[in-house]
């Protein structure tokens, strides 16, 4: 590790703990040339999950978009936003233990419609409108008939 002082590549590690719930190494380090002390962290390097889209592009994975078409669709819905990057960890932690290195767009899409399901109806319908593409009221009904035909919780 080189010294971010003097750029010389000889220290020693004084401390080590872990940080970040775990999830990281924090090494405490001291510069044998300058003398001078500095903190490195030391991660696991996720492999990034290739998006196949419709048209076969391959983009990596972004955690954002999934974030962007869950806001419009719980908008003005009673959903935190600690709910929605809960919705977010659930998608990319099945991505990441489902598949290799890539996956198509389609099956992202399905993850994160089974999340909001559970979560919210309305916002479900929101998200499945836009994501299959509705054409008409027809396409709706059909989206709805197993929700309104499966078990009510209240009864």
């Amino acid at each position: 590790m080189k010294c971010p002082f003097c750029h010389d590549d000889h220290d020693r590690v004084i401390d080590s703990r872990t940080s970040e719930d775990g999830s990281a190494i924090r090494r405490r380090r001291q510069c044998l040339a300058c003398r001078r002390r500095y903190t490195t962290y030391e991660r696991i390097e996720a492999t990034t999950v290739k998006i196949i889209k419709k048209d076969g592009v391959r983009e990596p994975f972004d955690h954002s978009k999934i974030k962007q078409g869950l806001e419009k669709a719980c908008w003005k819905r009673p959903v935190s936003d600690a709910q929605l990057e809960a919705i977010i960890a659930a998608v990319e932690n099945d991505l990441e233990t489902s598949f290799i290195s890539e996956v198509e767009s389609r099956h992202v899409g399905e993850l994160v419609m089974q999340q909001l399901r559970d979560l919210d109806q309305v916002a479900y319908v929101r998200f499945a409108s836009v994501y299959r593409q509705f054409k008409d009221v027809h396409d709706f009904v059909s989206e709805l008939r197993p929700m309104l035909d499966g078990p009510e919780d209240n009864e």
